[in-house]
């Protein structure tokens, strides 16, 4: 093969490679979600652009799933470069960060990138957010290394100091007070927020690229807001909602939130109050301390899963035969599947629970204390998983207490929570879930997936 050839041939090669990896991130489109009554006052908050940026897309998911805006508009787009988050990369394919000048159609975040900008140039937005986690700490002068102005972490960024726009020009007063708000609220000394001018227009080329420049081109009020890399998550979190809620106060939006906002309240919203739900609520699963694996998991022949998450960073991959739940940056459980046939259902389930008859939807969780007992079902058998009692394929009208059901065999990592599953002739009907954690109370505190963003659809 002359040179001539094999020039060719690479070419050839790396752009099937463009078009594979482009194919595969179709099913990762980030979300775009409306709040408030949608007004010209309207603010877009953006989260994950960079996936290897997890305070900023968790805070900006949070205002999704934790706040209710009770006067106002906001639109938030909490998953950017989604793909870019389930692979903890900064861009699989470049910085899309630095996408936002020029950009060729073949690239592989052309769509999302057009989709953004359209979102940006509404006439209802007036300012836009883009949240980062940054670097160090930004310091005015140079201390160290971890404290310069080289640094980025921990800083409101804007691009100048005013535009000449009917509302929010004053980029430099507002970021300002967001500073001086946060400030009030600093977890220690070191943390304080500093604004950060770019002077883009000076000859930046690289924040020439970037979204909140094109924002300001656009003709929007556009800023930066910079947790540092150096602090945990959740106290990332919070030092970016402390800023987003002054954001809100100055545009005179109102909201109610479902948490104190302190960072350990942050991050137990973060690890605890995530769930998912399967083929319309048949199955639900909380997923603070789910199992790194889940075997026999019901899913439908054809081999489609059909699951609705309780926060739109969360989705479903198929690898190798297994089905792979991911949350944000972080890979939950693996769940290996039982290809069944489903049976279609409404029917409740009667239980004995600590001597109560209750009537229980398929797909509940309920909280057991001592004992349950699932009455019989004509034409149904049930298959309690974990518990063994010779002779015996139908578990219902039995009493069974915790200590009877194995606990390698439970939901959860500390064995409280076990699956009881409903089958007609060898059709998947649904799962209950009992919950044994007297410390712990699921079915009050249930956040219902299907009161959520989406439904989502993974195949073969």
């Amino acid at each position: 093969m002359n040179l001539g050839m094999l020039r060719l041939f690479k070419l050839l090669l790396v752009s099937l490679f463009i078009q594979n990896l482009f194919a595969s991130t179709q099913s990762f489109e980030f979300d775009f979600i409306k709040k408030g009554v949608q007004d010209d006052n309207t603010l877009l908050i953006v989260g994950g652009i960079q996936g290897d940026e997890p305070g900023a897309f968790m805070a900006a998911s949070l205002i999704t799933t934790h706040y209710e805006i009770t006067k106002g508009s906001v639109w938030v787009v909490p998953n950017l470069n989604f793909y870019s988050i389930i692979k903890r990369s900064r861009g699989p394919f470049g910085d899309m960060n630095r996408k936002f000048a020029d950009l060729a159609e073949n690239d592989p975040d052309y769509n999302s990138i057009q989709r953004i900008k359209k979102y940006i140039k509404a006439d209802e937005v007036k300012v836009v957010l883009n949240l980062h986690d940054g670097s160090g700490f930004y310091r005015e002068k140079h201390e160290n290394w971890s404290f310069s102005p080289d640094r980025w972490g921990q800083s409101t960024i804007i691009d100048q100091a005013n535009l000449d726009i009917e509302y929010y020009g004053n980029l430099e007063e507002i970021s300002t007070k967001v500073c001086e708000h946060v400030n009030k609220y600093l977890l220690r000394d070191r943390d304080y927020y500093s604004v950060k001018n770019t002077h883009t227009r000076m000859g930046d080329k690289e924040m020439e690229k970037t979204l909140t420049y094109f924002a300001i081109n656009s003709g929007k009020a556009a800023f930066g807001n910079e947790a540092s890399k150096v602090l945990p998550l959740h106290e990332r979190t919070y030092y970016h909602l402390v800023a987003l809620e002054k954001y809100m106060q100055i545009m005179g939006i109102e909201f109610k939130r479902k948490f104190e906002l302190n960072s350990l309240s942050v991050k137990n919203v973060i690890d605890n109050d995530i769930y998912i739900s399967f083929y319309d609520e048949k199955i639900q699963l909380p997923l603070s301390q789910i199992r790194n694996i889940l075997k026999y998991f019901p899913v439908k022949k054809d081999g489609t899963l059909e699951f609705t998450p309780s926060n739109p960073l969360m989705t479903i991959i198929k690898k190798d035969g297994t089905f792979m739940i991911h949350y944000g940056n972080r890979k939950l459980a693996n769940l290996k599947p039982d290809y069944l046939d489903m049976e279609e259902t409404t029917k409740n389930i009667i239980m004995n629970i600590d001597g109560k008859q209750k009537s229980i939807r398929l797909g509940s969780i309920v909280d057991v204390d001592s004992s349950f007992e699932i009455k019989p079902l004509e034409e149904y058998r049930v298959n309690v998983i974990g518990f063994v009692q010779k002779g015996k394929r139908d578990e219902a009208g039995i009493t069974i207490k915790r200590e009877g059901i194995q606990k390698r065999f439970s939901v959860d990592k500390n064995g409280f929570l076990f699956r009881i599953e409903f089958y007609k002739d060898k059709k998947f009907a649904g799962m209950i879930l009992v919950n044994f954690d007297k410390t712990r109370s699921i079915e009050d505190n249930l956040s219902l997936a299907s009161k959520k963003a989406k439904s989502v659809t993974s195949s073969l």
